[in-house]
């Protein structure tokens, strides 16, 4: 009698594919200290900057990722405090998403 070996799932000829899809979303792949330059795009919200927000140096960091991405990296400097700034967290994150050309993901909380 042969003994055939069967996943949780019931498919003893599946395989897994390789590598294996990373969850998307999750995690910031970015260096969050980095995002400190941020805070000049958050200074014009508060109008400390008179004119156009500084947003190069803070959006060339969000570039390629995708919102999710975006807003968990921003979610995280802004709670870690990083920005060295008292902030409304939701209206902050709306905001510099907004700036860089981003959307916040529906449903989004910042955690």
């Amino acid at each position: 009698m042969e003994v055939v070996k069967v996943d949780s799932s019931g498919c003893s000829t599946c395989s897994s594919p390789t590598p294996k899809p990373k969850p998307s979303g999750a995690t910031c792949p970015k260096d969050v200290l980095k995002l400190g330059v941020c805070a000049n795009v958050l200074g014009s919200l508060l109008g400390v900057v008179i004119g156009d927000p500084p947003v190069k140096p803070c959006c060339s960091l969000i570039e390629g990722l995708v919102d999710l991405e975006a807003a968990v990296c921003l979610c995280t400097a802004i709670k870690a405090n990083i920005l060295g700034i008292n902030l409304n967290v939701p209206l902050s994150l709306s905001f510099l998403l907004n700036v860089c050309s981003k959307k916040l993901p529906k449903d989004f909380q910042c955690a």
